[in-house]
């Protein structure tokens, strides 16, 4: 069963990842002459990890070489090894090992995802992104023949995505789906204040309407399931006012707001002999009730 990203690729070596093999060999390259890869998703954080690979690298060294690609004159591009490269800053070298590899743009852009996807700690956002560079990267590189629609060559991409990488097809497309909130709505997936199935049906709404849920969640403080619920529903009759989402929302939250009542076993027990089941003393319950409420109302039915 596929349940964590990752969990069925085995790999012997950090080469194995990036597919160099032992005829390559690594050179010093100035650390000035190297550029991050263009929109890489994969964030470089200036945390208490950080400090442990600078000290690392501080007392031994770089112990793998990262992997770049030609760029320009005398440039070169990170396919692998942004945070070694930033802590090789950070620690004061001049250069860093590395690997220089011609690669056509969807050859880099899947070594890219590939060297850094297995990473456990990435978010939400992060994985999304990846994979859908690594898709698109797919589907030009390799437009199959025998495939005639642009859904099926996104299927095609999003199995063999999954597969890489320990997950399925759906999950990987799952992940992509959450591209496509503004970057509000995701930066709050990626602090958990709204869930990855939230934000992902939320993606289906269009940018304006999500800016509206947005400037709603940080008034209201949570956005609940049936109210998107109830959205997507009247979104699906016609189009939506800010002002009726708002009202809309806050009328299906007064409605989820109510607790339901539960009258513990100990509390019945005081007022029934123990020989009563339990549908006896629901009529019970149910006709001193209705009593009550006919007293409430002067005598007149009521419904409870």
């Amino acid at each position: 069963m596929k349940s964590r990203i990752g969990e069925k690729i085995k790999l012997t070596s950090y080469n194995d990842l990036l597919g160099i093999s032992g005829e390559e060999n690594s050179i010093e390259v100035e650390l000035s002459r190297i550029l991050p890869f263009k929109n890489h998703p994969f964030k470089v954080n200036d945390d208490e990890k950080m400090e442990d690979l600078v000290r690392s690298i501080r007392e031994n060294g770089v112990l793998s070489p990262i992997l770049l690609r030609p760029c320009g004159v005398e440039k070169f591009e990170t396919i692998s090894g942004h945070r070694r490269v930033y802590a090789c800053n950070k620690a004061g070298l001049m250069t860093i090992p590395a690997i220089i590899r011609e690669l056509s743009d969807e050859e880099a852009t899947i070594a890219m995802v590939d060297a850094n996807i297995q990473r456990e700690e990435l978010l939400p956002s992060e994985r999304a992104f990846a994979f859908r560079m690594k898709m698109e990267a797919l589907a030009k590189q390799g437009q199959r023949t025998d495939l005639t629609s642009r859904h099926n060559v996104e299927k095609w991409s999003c199995d063999s995505i999954g597969d890489e990488s320990g997950i399925s097809g759906r999950q990987v497309n799952r992940y992509i789906r959450l591209t496509y909130l503004i970057p509000e709505l995701l930066k709050m997936v990626d602090n958990k204040r709204i869930s990855m199935t939230m934000g992902i049906t939320i993606s289906y709404f269009e940018p304006e309407v999500q800016q509206w849920i947005y400037e709603y969640i940080k008034e209201n403080g949570v956005i609940k399931k049936v109210q998107l619920d109830h959205l997507q529903y009247e979104l699906k009759r016609g189009a939506v006012s800010q002002q009726k989402l708002i009202n809309m929302l806050n009328s299906y939250n007064k409605r989820s707001n109510k607790q339901p009542i539960t009258l513990g076993a100990k509390l019945i027990q005081r007022y029934f002999a123990e020989e009563l089941e339990s549908y006896e003393i629901e009529e019970i319950i149910v006709t001193l009730l209705e009593r009550w409420s006919k007293e409430q109302n002067g005598g007149a039915d009521h419904e409870v």
